[in-house]
């Protein structure tokens, strides 16, 4: 059998490298070996890395790294029902991974992250009055998949929220290309603003892509982040491994390695 690694499958692997624990597990071995053979410093990089082992799973851990790399403004209750007296706006939220078939439903539902993202795009619609847009279609990874996260996130919001999507994008594979497809399309329909919902962690990467193409178009971005805490450093159990902690820490050393990326 033949092993063929396309871009999807180099991405995949490049990723299983970079994210931890990969790069703590390799040093605790590392330091490990340097320990046994009595080289200096095997001691402390083995504690180091074990440390790290446990703080890359935890909340506070993710909280502090989100407010290094820069927090997204929360889009307060007031602002969003100041948008009611405004006609030429839309909500567009961002597609973060569907499952293509779960059984308990015999059919495709959002992912973890597009659930969450959905849910409060349902809800800034609702109580701003404007439509509600939906941009995602098979990313570069997602090579399982054969339904585009727009035609199932169309059938959700519609079965489960009872509000259809005014426009459903489904031909991006990424950041930028949700931008370049999505802006012009709204605009085409007379959207001046949109109201741009996503995780915190993924809003600055966003951000860049949405204002760029926002801006030859006369379209304003407001940024409606989701995924923030409240605080995420004074209770004990924030400095305690859990899966979320873990899935934080991951989600935004991935969104990092993106930014730094350009894409």
């Amino acid at each position: 059998m033949s092993l063929h690694l396309d871009y999807s499958g180099f991405k995949t692997l490049l990723l299983a490298a970079v994210m931890p624990p990969a790069p703590l597990l390799a040093l605790a071995v590392w330091g490990g070996w340097r320990l046994r053979r009595g080289r200096l410093g095997g001691g402390w990089m083995l504690g180091a890395a074990l440390l790290g082992v446990w703080l890359s799973a935890t909340e506070a851990a993710g909280e502090l790294l989100s407010r290094a790399i820069g927090q997204p403004a929360l889009l307060l209750p007031a602002q969003v029902d100041a948008l009611r007296d405004q006609a030429d706006g839309a909500v567009l939220v961002l597609g973060g991974g569907v499952r293509g078939h779960v059984p308990e439903f015999g059919a495709g539902a959002p992912g973890a992250l597009t659930a969450e993202r959905l849910a409060y795009g349902v809800w800034v619609a609702r109580r701003s009055g404007w439509p509600l847009a939906f941009s995602g279609g098979i990313g570069w990874a997602a090579t399982e998949l054969h339904q585009s996260e727009a035609s199932i996130v169309a059938r959700v919001a519609a079965e489960h929220y009872q509000l259809p999507l005014r426009w459903a994008e489904g031909n991006s594979r990424d950041t930028r290309e949700n931008a370049a497809n999505t802006l012009p399309l709204l605009a085409k329909d007379g959207v001046k603003q949109i109201v741009l919902v996503t995780h915190d962690a993924h809003m600055r990467r966003a951000l860049r892509a949405f204002e760029a193409e926002a801006a030859p178009l006369g379209v304003r971005v407001l940024p409606a982040p989701v995924g923030l805490l409240d605080d995420g450093l004074s209770s004990f159990s924030d400095w305690c491994p859990s899966t979320a902690g873990f899935e934080r820490v991951r989600y935004l050393v991935y969104e990092t390695l993106a930014w730094w990326a350009g894409r």
